[in-house]
Parts: C-alpha cells; sequence; structure tokens
C-alpha cells in the first residue's frame, strides 16, 4: 500500500476514535481502539513492539517498545498530553532511525480537535 493513503487511512481512523472517546482517557485505551479500528479495516498491526538498541555490534534491549507499526512501515506513537513537545518529536526521529522506519505519526488523543495534536514525522 502506499504511504500516504495509509497515513490517511490510519490518522482518518483515529479522528473516529477521538470522535467516539473525546480526550481525556489514558494512552493504553486509544492504543487498544485504534488497534482494533486498524485491525478491523485489514491492516496488520504490531502493538507494543520492542525496539532494541544496536551497539557495538549487538542488539540490545534497553526497554523501548512502539505503539504501534502498521504494515511495517508507519510508526505511531500515541500521547496524551497537554501539548506535544520538540522532546516527543525527537523521541519519534529516535524511534524511525533506530527501527529503519520511513515514517512515523504522533499523535496526541488530549486535544479538543485531533488535527491540532497530528504530527507526521518523515525520517
Amino acid at each position: 500500500m502506499e504511504i500516504n493513503s495509509l497515513t490517511q487511512k490510519i490518522i482518518g481512523e483515529s479522528i473516529y476514535v477521538h470522535k467516539e472517546l473525546g480526550p481525556g482517557l489514558l494512552e493504553s485505551a486509544y492504543q487498544k481502539c485504534l488497534f482494533h479500528r486498524l485491525n478491523s479495516i485489514g491492516l496488520s498491526i504490531e502493538i507494543e513492539k520492542p525496539l532494541p538498541v544496536y551497539f557495538d555490534g549487538i542488539f540490545l534491549d534497553c526497554g523501548y517498545r512502539l505503539d504501534l507499526v502498521v504494515e511495517k512501515t508507519v510508526v505511531i506513537e500515541i500521547k496524551s498530553i497537554k501539548k506535544l513537545k520538540e522532546i516527543h518529536l525527537a523521541q519519534m526521529l529516535t524511534y524511525l532511525k533506530l527501527g529503519k522506519y520511513p515514517l512515523g505519526l504522533l499523535i496526541n488523543f488530549n486535544e479538543k480537535r485531533l488535527v491540532n495534536g497530528l504530527k507526521r514525522v518523515i525520517l
């Protein structure tokens, strides 16, 4: 599937989840609901995917977990915070580099309008 089409589907399902639940829940609730919605439209999704750090020629489990990975291409980082900050963008860029993923979506569900909490990040 073409990456722009894929991200449009993810964003559309994220908006649906946000409209149904509204802001104010835990990140885990949005994660499970978005996983369900993406799975229901036939997308391949990995939840809480481990992300090791490659260092000195070996892979080390440092406790990093990707919220969702869709079609082995798009990393989704879910937040439920007041505002996205630069550190969240830096975190996403690190995830993309470590996992060699081309694109990530930062989604902050704690917004009145979800579009204000969406950031598309390209490596």
